[in-house]
């Protein structure tokens, strides 16, 4: 039996060479004699001072919580376990340290969906099932073997796996969650870098289908994020793997790229028996690619549970509403909603600043952008929409500053903070820009509090904690140093540095990359929110069509040749703008009956051909 509740300690969090033990003083069962929270003593490295542990079996229970409330770090959680949860975890990390309850179970010809929180457990699960690590089945202070684990999944749907792993019989290829790590790993060309993988003789096709050609001979250091994340996947499907894992398929790559991947996984999947497992956050995407699907939830970085295989449909509707039913739990205390038909048409709200037609060209048969005049309104959120390589980083660039249009005659940008006053010039925008660019680069050995709190002297505010800090879940990574962060934690840090800034306008570029679902729908909402309090505007560059079906208000739509010429439209209303930017895709969304979110549909199904005829490509009901 499972214990009722568990109790976590963050060794890195926990420093008791700055508090007086308050965790242990307060605790009411040590008032009374007993020994619930104690002192590591010789586990301790020389010369280090005494961390905590908590006895689960003497704790009384997230009802107490006092050492909770007491730790001046926030080091330490105590959990009540569902009640649903009977069995023992799979895998334990030690005492007072992260659990995992479930794994996931590859299908042969299948492709395997995981949806869930970041720090659930899903690298855990993944490492198991390729055999790197023993699950110990909680007991974190014995020998544990494959023997026993094959005893504890005997009669389950995982013991055949279970048994070719410790057999040995497993080959694994994976693709990484961060490809922006990638050139720090490897010091060559991308055709270097694709011959080692190349296992199964397929790799040309992949080169084609994944456009990877133009980037054959270039060094891996100078890739952008959309071709490394390109290179990453060929790499792993390249290989003649039984078991593929692939974490985050989606991030730097447009929604059409997106597609092709997901086509890509599910053809290698069906033509040769092979499982493959797929950590994504794209819901859209997530849904085209899957057969079948598991919900992870609990609290990151304390426990995870891994639900028994659902359709996608319901796996999906049901991690929307917060509700699993059979496992008859609610994870989340409210439904992620979408609208169910076009947005309303935007009142017309004062023009912040309209613009001219501009371009901007790169050089003598070098890329070339044009741009429809157009206005940005107050207190609006504009998406901007495009595939890879048609200019709405330029776009970005120009309006920073960073670039100045064809023929312009402008002043300098002062520089700060991402920010860039305009003087007067061929091209005016008169307004002040606080930019998040696509690609985060973090060198600084700077904490995060002492970071955000140069930036804005609303930092620790009651408004800046509610308003930012709150949604962006940046709580417990304050006092991590920036160089430290993951992926997903840099994206918050980002996001919020931008939102921070006293700006007339903010200009948020990929802000979902490397955000789980949960964390894209709390970015979206600090955005909205921030948008609507203080009459700011808003200019979101983002793939992900359910972080744009839920934030914009307008769209403008990108289109053109990729590397080769880009035209940007004049901002419009959203379901034109969808219809437009889908309509140069050739793809068609529908919405779901149950929860009216956006699912792509089938290429020449009967309602993707209808849909077509009537020009409907995403608001369609």
């Amino acid at each position: 039996m499972a214990q009722d509740s568990i109790a976590v300690v963050d060794l890195d969090r926990c420093q008791p060479d700055r508090c007086n033990y308050e965790c242990k003083n307060y605790c009411p069962p040590n008032r009374t004699g007993k020994e619930c929270i104690t002192l590591r003593g010789e586990e301790a490295d020389e010369g280090e001072p005494n961390q905590v542990r908590i006895s689960e079996e003497i704790c009384l229970g997230e009802s107490c919580g006092i050492c909770v409330e007491k730790c001046p770090f926030d080091a330490i959680e105590i959990i009540n376990l569902p009640q649903e949860l009977q069995d023992d975890p799979a895998h334990r990390y030690g005492e007072n340290a992260f659990s995992l309850y479930g794994l996931p179970v590859p299908q042969e010809g299948q492709v395997t969906g995981i949806l869930g929180p970041n720090g659930i457990g899903k690298t855990t699960a993944v490492r198991i099932l390729a055999g790197e690590m023993v699950p110990n089945l909680g007991r974190h202070g014995a020998e544990v073997g494959w023997d026993d684990a094959l005893d504890a999944y005997r009669g389950t749907e995982l013991q055949d796996y279970i048994e070719a792993v410790k057999d040995g019989d497993v080959t694994v290829a994976r693709k990484p969650q961060y490809v922006d790590q990638i050139p720090g790993q490897f010091d060559g060309n991308t055709r270097q870098l694709l011959a080692r993988t190349d296992e199964r003789g397929g790799l040309d096709y992949l080169v084609e289908r994944l456009s990877i050609g133009p980037v054959m001979d270039q060094d891996i250091d100078n890739l952008s994020g959309g071709e490394l994340q390109r290179v990453a996947i060929a790499a792993c499907l390249a290989r003649d793997a039984d078991f593929y894992f692939l974490d985050e398929v989606t991030p730097y790559l447009d929604i059409g790229q997106r597609v092709t991947v997901a086509r890509l996984v599910r053809e290698l999947a069906e033509e040769g028996d092979r499982s493959m497992l797929v950590v994504e956050h794209d819901l859209a995407i997530l849904d085209l690619l899957a057969d079948n699907l598991h919900v992870a939830y609990g609290e990151p970085g304390a426990y995870g549970v891994v639900t028994a295989p659902k359709s996608v449909r319901n796996g999906i509707n049901e991690y929307l509403a917060g509700y699993l039913d059979n496992e008859n739990m609610r994870i989340r205390p409210e439904a992620i909603e979408f609208e169910q038909h076009a947005p309303r048409p935007v009142s017309s709200a004062e023009t912040l600043v309209e613009y001219p037609d501009i371009s901007h060209s790169y050089g003598e048969g070098e890329f070339e952008l044009d741009v429809e005049g157009g206005e940005i309104r107050e207190n609006e959120v504009l998406g901007i929409v495009g595939p890879n390589g048609i200019g709405k980083s330029t776009l970005a660039r120009l309006l920073t500053g960073d670039l100045e249009p064809d023929g312009a005659e402008r002043g300098s940008a002062d520089g700060s903070s991402g920010r860039s006053p305009r003087d007067e010039g061929d091209v005016d925008f008169s307004m002040d820009i606080s930019y998040k660019p696509q690609y985060i680069e973090i060198d600084q050995h700077m904490r995060v509090d002492a970071f955000l709190s140069s930036i804005t002297d609303q930092f620790g505010t009651s408004y800046w904690n509610t308003e930012i800090a709150q949604p962006l879940q940046l709580g417990r990574i304050m006092e991590q140093n920036l160089n430290d962060l993951s992926g997903g934690e840099r994206q918050r840090v980002a996001i919020a540095a931008c939102l921070s800034e006293d700006a007339d306008v903010y200009l948020l570029d990929e802000p979902s990359a490397h955000l789980d679902v949960e964390q894209r729908v709390q970015a979206t909402r600090a955005i909205r929110r921030y948008a609507e309090s203080q009459d700011a505007t808003v200019l979101v560059i983002d793939h992900d069509i359910y972080m744009v079906d839920l934030l914009s208000d307008r769209l403008t739509v990108f289109d053109g040749e990729p590397a080769e010429r880009g035209h940007a439209g004049k901002p419009q209303d959203m379901r034109s703008g969808m219809n437009d930017f889908l309509a140069n895709l050739e793809i068609t969304f529908r919405r779901d009956e149950r929860v009216g979110r956006p699912r792509i549909n089938k290429p020449g199904s009967q309602l993707d051909r209808e849909q077509r005829s009537k020009g409907e490509y995403y608001y369609a009901p």
